[in-house]
């Protein structure tokens, strides 16, 4: 594996890592119960420590394929779920969501990074960080 690419899928994983571990802090250092959608992310970030973390053991980027799809729909779930936080329009759909409604806020950083947006942005990360691998293996083919 060029270094280029193993240098992306640390990235990869140094991202899903950080979204893990705060995640996990939001949860069980300071509490917050999670809404119905982020657990949906969870479901969708957490394997990726794993499969970027084999990846980079293995030095083998075709293991790490299905962190592309998972962070894909990943950053559909947190686009969605910051759009009922933050659209008008689809506020009304956050109310019916569990316990912990999905348009509930608990933090508001800068006036616009809640959860969801940091969530998303590890995702987007991810993502691109894997499609930049994915070039990097074609051009050296």
């Amino acid at each position: 594996m060029k270094k280029r690419s193993e240098t992306l899928l640390f990235i990869a994983w140094a991202a899903s890592l950080a979204a893990t571990l705060g995640s996990l802090f939001f949860s069980e250092i300071l509490n917050y119960t999670p809404c119905e959608l982020c657990w949906y992310q969870r479901i969708l970030m957490y394997p990726l420590v794993v499969i970027y973390g084999a990846s980079l053991i293995r030095r083998n980027t075709e293991a790490a394929a299905a962190g592309l799809a998972l962070s894909g729909i990943g950053t559909c779930v947190s686009i969605y779920h910051y759009m009922i936080q933050k659209v008008p329009a689809f506020q009304s759909a956050g109310d019916s969501c569990g316990v912990v409604p999905c348009n509930a806020e608990y933090i508001n950083w800068l006036g616009f990074m809640t959860i969801p947006f940091l969530a998303g942005t590890a995702f987007i990360i991810i993502f691109v960080s894997h499609v930049l691998t994915i070039r990097v293996q074609r051009r050296n083919r």
